[in-house]
């Protein structure tokens, strides 16, 4: 099934719709094993084929599909637009990260195929981020976990920090014995690369 897999991913990046791909592996099939392909071999290609092709669409949107909350790749256009601008006007020292990392292996989004309730958690905690910076900041999804909010640092930054922190542990707190949710301030690194690298890591974490 593995060649069923790449072929669906070599497809997608072709551009091939997901007709011309089922026919292509009917095709194969046929000359190769002299009949229809498996149900194995078909599910491995479209899945492929539409990972990929999703992963391409995530790319290109302002917004997560799931979540409604902006995408890792509008943040990180944000981002190096904040680096363009001439060192001088310090645009990045005077922004920051706020992290919101909900917490890992305590929730049924933890199995492999329920991405759903994990995508409703990071929207609801996209939702409190947004009550708490509600001007003109950037509200992301950044990997499984975290939601990140792009903001400009002023003397209110700690406090509606604070607030953020309440309503998220009051949110997930109704749930018996989770773990408190981590929220922190992330300074940017001074070049757009290593920002790129920051914001990496924050995906994975």
């Amino acid at each position: 099934m593995d060649a069923c897999a790449v072929a669906g991913q070599d497809l997608a990046r072709d551009g091939a719709s997901v007709q011309e791909a089922l026919e292509s592996l009917r095709a194969t099939s046929h000359r190769m094993a002299g009949g229809d392909p498996s149900f194995d071999a078909v599910a491995a290609l479209l899945t492929a084929w539409s990972e990929t092709t999703l992963g391409y669409l995530h790319q290109l949107s302002c917004d997560d599909p799931l979540t409604g909350l902006s995408s890792q790749a509008h943040l990180r256009s944000r981002l190096s637009e904040l680096h363009r601008l001439p060192l001088a006007e310090g645009a990045v020292a005077a922004h920051a990260l706020v992290v919101c990392a909900l917490p890992f292996g305590d929730d049924p989004s933890e199995q492999p195929v329920d991405h759903f309730t994990r995508a409703m958690r990071l929207a609801r905690a996209g939702e409190m981020a947004r009550t708490v910076f509600a001007r003109d900041e950037t509200v992301a999804r950044v990997g499984m976990h975290r939601v990140v909010v792009l903001t400009a640092r002023d003397d209110r930054l700690g406090r509606r920090v604070r607030v953020l922190r309440t309503l998220l542990d009051g949110a997930e707190g109704g749930r018996s014995g989770a773990p408190p949710v981590r929220v922190w301030i992330e300074g940017l690194p001074d070049s757009d690369p290593a920002t790129g690298m920051l914001l990496d890591e924050l995906a994975r974490g």
